[in-house]
């Protein structure tokens, strides 16, 4: 794909290739940007390996300047960072003219708006580097280590504002990284979606499922602070 501000503009995340989301995507975007858009999706499923290979294919042929929109719902600035820095390694003296921004796939509208404001992209020069020390590198106090899914399906069925309510639920009560209380961490798919979002305890290995709000109140008051087991909430295998 070509803008009147890129020669090249290339779009990566997960779930583009193949399933129901797919194929709703890659009709939005052909309908959107016409469907030469189609051969400038890259699913990172499996790894950026074919990414890579178009970037460095584009610096070949000096299609540049390019911009990479991140796609990925999990992303975030962590992920912004590492992609500028692969960039730079991939680009060297020309990194200079790579850009990124991170985008919503299930708003293709307001994704060519993004793409047409070259403000809101970022370069990838002066990298943010990760300190060499750090706060975050003890491992928390904890009794339970909790796995919230945040792969795309749970994703699309709400997990991320779950997650921050899991958060701060557990955080109001007492139970967030305490000696007594519960480590949660976002994953990629555990299976099984059509259940989810999906949520596993361990060291007990009980798998939830957790649809809304007042599910997530009702886990952290009975299994957390209770420690009750909550039976109406357990998936079903």
């Amino acid at each position: 794909m070509k803008t009147e501000t890129y020669a090249r503009v290339l779009f990566a995340g997960p779930d583009l290739n193949h399933g129901s989301f797919a194929e709703l995507t890659r009709r939005q975007f052909a309908e959107q940007f016409g469907t030469a858009v189609l051969g400038d999706l890259f699913d990172t499923d499996a790894g950026y390996d074919q990414l890579w290979e178009q970037v460095r294919e584009c610096l070949h042929g000096e299609e540049l300047p390019l911009l990479l929109v991140d796609l990925d719902p999990l992303g975030g600035s962590p992920q912004l960072d590492w992609l500028r820095g692969e960039l730079q390694a991939l680009a060297g003296e020309r990194a200079d003219r790579l850009f990124v921004c991170a985008g919503n796939a299930e708003d293709v509208t307001a994704l060519a708006d993004l793409i047409q404001q070259p403000e809101k992209h970022l370069g990838c020069v002066e990298v943010p580097q990760l300190p060499e020390s750090h706060s975050w590198s003890c491992i928390p106090p904890h009794r339970y280590r909790v796995l919230l899914c945040n792969g795309p399906r749970c994703t699309r069925r709400g997990a991320l504002p779950l997650w921050k309510l899991l958060r701060e639920e557990l955080k109001a009560v007492g139970r967030l990284e305490t000696e007594n209380g519960v480590h949660i961490t976002r994953t990629q798919c555990q299976f099984p979606c059509d259940q989810g979002p999906t949520l596993s305890v361990y060291p007990s290995g009980e798998w939830y499922r957790i649809r809304d709000a007042a599910e997530v109140r009702r886990l952290v008051q009975e299994r957390f602070v209770e420690e009750l087991a909550v039976p109406e909430l357990i998936m079903r295998g």
